[in-house]
């Protein structure tokens, strides 16, 4: 069986239209196992009942951008090892340098096509 029909992803985003683009992409890569979160609270929550293999996060979110829950899920004895990407507009040396300080397994630039979320992606849990 193919990683992508076993992987769980966690789509984390506080802009309704953007989780649905991306959740959309995932779809195209043939990934089935997709859940969302609007905010970095709600997916930790989430994450604590439904474990994922991946989240791809928002950078700019209100209350917990993407970084404090990276930190909130490294911090964590069972989300620690959960694969993380973060998605951002302003992919600034500063943002970049922080997010791999804390743990995170990749980033991409907004706007992406399909072709670079999927190497993203595979650079994180190898081929789909």
């Amino acid at each position: 069986m193919a990683l992508r029909d076993q992987i769980r992803i966690m789509v984390v985003d506080d802009m309704s239209t953007s989780r649905g683009l991306l959740v959309q992409a995932l779809e195209a890569l043939g990934i089935r196992h997709i859940f969302t979160a609007p905010d970095g609270a709600s997916a930790v929550g989430l994450l604590a009942k439904t474990p994922a293999h991946l989240v791809i996060s928002d950078y700019n979110m209100p209350n917990m951008d993407g970084l404090k829950l990276l930190h909130t899920l490294r911090s964590g004895t069972k989300t620690r090892g959960i694969g993380f990407i973060l998605i951002t507009g302003r992919a600034e040396h500063q943002i970049i340098d922080h997010g791999r300080k804390l743990g995170m397994n990749n980033y991409l630039k907004k706007p992406f096509a399909a072709t670079q979320l999927r190497q993203c992606i595979e650079t994180v849990v190898g081929p789909l």
